[in-house]
């Protein structure tokens, strides 16, 4: 019965998400946002300018697709380390659920809870259905000046650290050839 609920809200979801607000793009600012980490330490994204960000939303802790997302970008850290970029995930789980959350899978990145899903609407990143809310699980690339490179929409949870990985470093490169 609880599958049956899952795939009808995934189902619905779909359904609505033409009434999507105007989605980000490559090129646009990425909206600034001060959320708690599971450490209760504040985190505000423009003062994470001079970095590069992987910024994911996902919709909520310890499901299947999120656990396999999480800890593919925890199998990843090293690599995501060498490319010096700083990975952020949100969900509009609380403080408390992320702290279970991130022990559990000894998640070795900042988890932000968003429970008044400020820092969702501002990535047209929830999915408000009533009596079920939760983020959709979109995805960001943001370069040192917080624009964002890349966007990503209804990722496979299986796959989307590769990608992540490999549009990261062509970004790195071309931003590079712009600022040498």
């Amino acid at each position: 019965m609880k599958k049956l609920f899952t795939i009808l809200v995934f189902t619905i979801a779909s359904l609505l998400s033409w009434q999507a607000h105007a989605e980000l793009k490559a090129g646009d600012a990425a909206p600034d946002f001060t959320l708690t980490d599971q450490n209760n330490q504040a985190v505000t994204l423009s003062e994470l300018k001079g970095k590069w960000i992987v910024l994911y939303f996902y919709p909520k802790n310890n499901t299947p697709g999120c656990t396999t997302e999480a800890c593919s970008f925890r199998d990843n850290i090293n690599k995501l380390i060498e490319q010096q970029a700083t990975i952020l995930g949100i969900s509009i789980d609380n403080v408390e659920s992320h702290q279970e959350f991130a022990k559990k899978h000894r998640l070795p990145f900042q988890l932000l809870a968003d429970p008044g899903a400020i820092a969702a609407a501002r990535y047209d990143a929830m999915l408000n259905l009533g009596i079920v809310r939760l983020a959709k699980r979109h995805s960001f690339i943001i370069n040192p000046k917080g624009i964002i490179t890349h966007t990503y929409r209804n990722v496979d949870p299986d796959t989307h650290v590769l990608d992540v990985l490999n549009d990261l470093k062509k970004a790195q490169s071309n931003w590079k050839s712009d600022h040498s």
